[in-house]
């Protein structure tokens, strides 16, 4: 299985909110959690650490982590950070959903 990975606008927003927050390294967890229109729906957040069945994929510095349970819904995908005049943020582009909801926050495999 492929791991996800970040887009240089991800990770450059990552490494900013990391270091407001006084983060001493810009780690970014994506999980995935049922629920969400769709069935399935994504969860980011920022990391202390990794865990032990973390898979790590470090893109200009900042390293996404995603755990074993979720790697098969998101082989493949591709996080990035979108600016709009709607707001702004973090987009999963995922190769592995058949379905998604109007929103872009959750999904079906």
């Amino acid at each position: 299985m492929q791991a996800p990975t970040l887009t240089a606008a991800a990770a450059a927003r990552v490494a900013f909110i990391a270091a407001k927050q006084g983060k001493s390294a810009a780690m970014f967890r994506l999980g995935v959690e049922g629920g969400g229109c769709s069935g399935f729906q994504y969860r980011f957040g920022l990391a202390d650490a990794p865990a032990p069945d973390d898979i790590a994929v470090v893109t200009d510095g900042v390293t996404l982590l995603v755990d074993e349970t979720a790697l098969p819904f998101v082989t493949g995908a591709s996080i990035d950070y979108v600016e709009a005049l709607g707001g702004s943020s973090f987009q999963v582009k995922n190769p592995v959903a058949t379905a998604g909801c109007g929103c872009g926050s959750s999904f079906a495999v």
